[in-house]
């Protein structure tokens, strides 16, 4: 399958210059029918002809798979979840803190990587914030944030800058302090290559509504098989145990210790849909593709405007306007899609590969740089 074709199976695509990617990824048709299919089966076939819960234990089985699969993970080191944010927290309430423990965040995390661990700040826990410079991190000024802390939790690719983060670079260094290394790699999945072991984090959270063009709903949680014999999580049910009904309980092994109860399977079903039709694509072809686009968009924007680098990363550009939130919706009425972002103020473009040269240069002249 070419970009193009899989942008003809996204309705949403049809008019629109829709440069949102990193907020929300519009899905193919195959990709809502897939959720549709099973949800009309899981409620009309599966009561009377087979058991519901069967069937729906057997999508999650087979979305692990296929997640495994693309991300490098073993299956028993995956976890579904709703979303990037559920995995960050429940990575973060499984672990035993203590008044004066520490974990270290960048300056440029997504609410998702901020609001869990202000929460943990009522607890008594330190909340170290590491500087950042147009979204790249020091890493010696990391390292010593680092030190004494239990928990490291950062981007793989920063939603503010666009900018990859040195992840297994970042990883080792957590490691070598003696802390556990929480990676969002929400904006990573559908537009650049993952494999969880080079980075060699103990846990990764993402989601598959964005630049896989899945479902809301379609988190996942990669968290290594070791690690997680070490974390008890907060929340428990019968997903989670080996045996409902012992008693005492044991949690699963690996990973699914994190999954708790009857969640909605069709997200998840779409989500192979969407992992596929990527696949068909290519990740690499993807990159390269939004990298040359990105580049198309760089290009027109005056320096002293880009708060992106000049040679994108990613296909997050952020681009300083005035007054923001009036450009996108100034944008939106002429049929172009970006998001404004509250820091830095600015606009930010999403490019993916099922975008067009045109639709790069509808955003380059509603924004008068043409």
């Amino acid at each position: 399958m070419t970009p193009r074709e899989l942008r003809a199976d996204v309705p949403a695509l049809a008019e629109h210059a829709y440069l949102n990617f990193g907020a929300h990824g519009p899905s193919p048709e195959y990709v809502v029918e897939a959720a549709d299919r099973f949800q009309r089966a899981h409620e009309y076939e599966a009561p009377v002809d087979a058991d519901p819960y069967e069937a729906a234990f057997a999508e999650y089985d087979r979305t692990r798979e296929r997640l495994a699969a693309f991300v490098g993970a073993d299956v028993d080191e995956v976890a579904l979840t709703e979303s990037t944010t559920a995995g960050v927290n429940a990575v973060a309430n499984a672990v035993d803190w203590e008044p004066g423990d520490a974990i270290v965040r960048t300056d440029v995390e997504h609410p998702a990587g901020v609001l869990p661990w202000q929460r943990l700040r009522e607890r008594g826990v330190e909340v170290r914030v590491v500087e950042t410079d147009r979204g790249r991190v020091d890493v010696d000024a990391f390292a010593d944030a680092v030190a004494g802390a239990e928990l490291a939790c950062f981007s793989a690719v920063t939603w503010t800058h666009g900018t990859e983060l040195p992840v297994a670079e970042l990883v080792d260094v957590a490691h070598d302090a003696g802390a556990l290394a929480l990676v969002d790699a929400v904006q990573v999945p559908g537009q650049l290559p993952m494999d969880v072991g080079d980075w060699g984090a103990d846990a990764v959270a993402a989601a598959g509504h964005k630049w896989l063009l899945g479902l809301w709903g379609s988190g996942f949680l990669y968290v290594d098989r070791d690690v997680a014999e070490s974390l008890r999580p907060a929340t428990v049910g019968y997903r989670s145990v080996e045996t409902p009904t012992d008693d005492p309980y044991a949690f699963a092994a690996g990973a699914r210790r994190f999954e708790v109860g009857s969640a909605n399977p069709a997200p998840h079903v779409a989500l192979r849909e969407a992992v596929d039709a990527i696949d068909d694509v290519g990740v690499d072809r993807v990159r390269d593709r939004i990298r040359d686009l990105a580049s198309r968009f760089t290009d027109a924007v005056p320096d002293d405007r880009l708060l992106s680098p000049a040679e994108p990363e990613s296909g997050l550009v952020t681009v300083d306007v005035d007054d923001p939130e009036a450009t996108v919706e100034r944008l939106r009425e002429r049929g172009v899609v970006v998001r404004a972002l509250p820091e830095p103020s600015a606009v930010r473009a999403s490019i993916h590969a099922v975008n067009t040269t045109e639709d790069v240069d509808r955003l380059t002249d509603a924004l008068g740089f043409a």
